[in-house]
């Protein structure tokens, strides 16, 4: 298809796209994609596992962190097929009604994920500056309907990105830059005007990523005033502790979407390998280092893991 004249048409396939000019090493870079892949996979699912098994860990840090692992999981496999695919066999290719459903499916999984990150910060907000109503606030009813409004609200803000595309003809390419279908990157093929797409897309981006990103630092600064209040240093080192593992999902998760949202919007000359880089740590790296993180920092569900594997 003709990169110079301005013909359009409705592509029955997209065309993904690896690391360009590594064509010659792909089956090496498929070699940590398929770590990450495995890694990501067992972590989440080892997780999963430990805290449905045992009734001590029912509590409403562990069920957060289990639908945090369910995120997790649905990104992986939403997305890691697609790019190992390119990277053993060369397929590029994805027909259109696949490509909007695995667009629809990064970004609703992207919007719960920032959202269960809102609730665990939300959860280490009430553990440490009202510890006394910890357990009459955050009942397990609770959080389950917290649950159901935050899929609802991934829903609601993913489902028109593909109704939104499909009335579009396309023209000049239908190669997307990523080894993945999203929506910024499938309307830049589009022939006509995109100005609803952009500012729906910012909208969404605002009310969700930016608005749940504030509201937890806003926790963490009413947390922060309150572990300096407490007189006992070691107390306050250990209140500050248990948000560890939460800050490390947090920097994981909105660090490379905030780094692309400004890539994409004001400095749109950045190097192609790096909106591919921030764009692999974005959708891969909270799946990989999620359950790396809280397996390691948390005692009682290391404690738990260990006597698995170690019968």
């Amino acid at each position: 298809m003709s990169a110079v004249n301005e013909t359009k048409f409705n592509p029955a396939i997209f065309l993904l796209t690896g690391i360009p000019g590594k064509e010659d090493v792909h089956l090496w870079i498929s070699i940590p994609f398929c770590l990450v892949y495995v890694i990501s996979i067992v972590g989440n699912s080892v997780i999963l596992f430990i805290i449905k098994t045992n009734p001590s860990l029912h509590e409403p840090m562990y069920i957060c962190l289990s639908m945090l692992a369910i995120t997790d999981l649905g990104i992986s496999i939403t997305t890691i097929p697609t790019i190992l695919g390119i990277y053993l066999f060369n397929t590029r290719e994805i027909n259109l009604h696949a490509c909007f459903t695995q667009l629809f499916f990064i970004h609703f999984l992207a919007k719960i994920e920032s959202s269960v990150l809102l609730m665990m910060a939300f959860d280490r907000f009430i553990a440490i500056c009202n510890p006394l109503r910890y357990a009459s606030i955050l009942t397990l009813p609770r959080i389950a309907k917290m649950g159901l409004v935050f899929v609802l609200r991934g829903v609601a803000v993913a489902l028109p990105f593909p109704f939104l595309l499909k009335r579009f003809q396309y023209c000049r390419s239908n190669v997307l830059s990523h080894s993945y279908c999203l929506h910024q990157d499938i309307m830049k093929l589009a022939c006509a005007d995109i100005t609803v797409n952009n500012i729906y897309g910012l909208f969404i981006t605002l009310i969700t990523v930016w608005l749940d990103s504030l509201l937890i630092f806003l926790s963490y600064v009413m947390i922060l005033k309150t572990v300096l209040s407490i007189a006992s240093h070691t107390e306050s080192l250990r209140a500050l502790n248990t948000c560890v593992s939460h800050l490390c999902a947090v920097l994981v998760f909105y660090m490379p979407e905030f780094s692309l949202t400004v890539i994409h919007r004001f400095w749109k000359s950045s190097s192609p390998f790096l909106q591919i880089l921030l764009g692999y740590i974005y959708l891969l790296g909270p799946p990989l280092i999620n359950p790396i993180v809280y397996s390691v920092k948390s005692k009682h569900l290391r404690a738990r893991i260990m006597r698995v594997f170690v019968k």
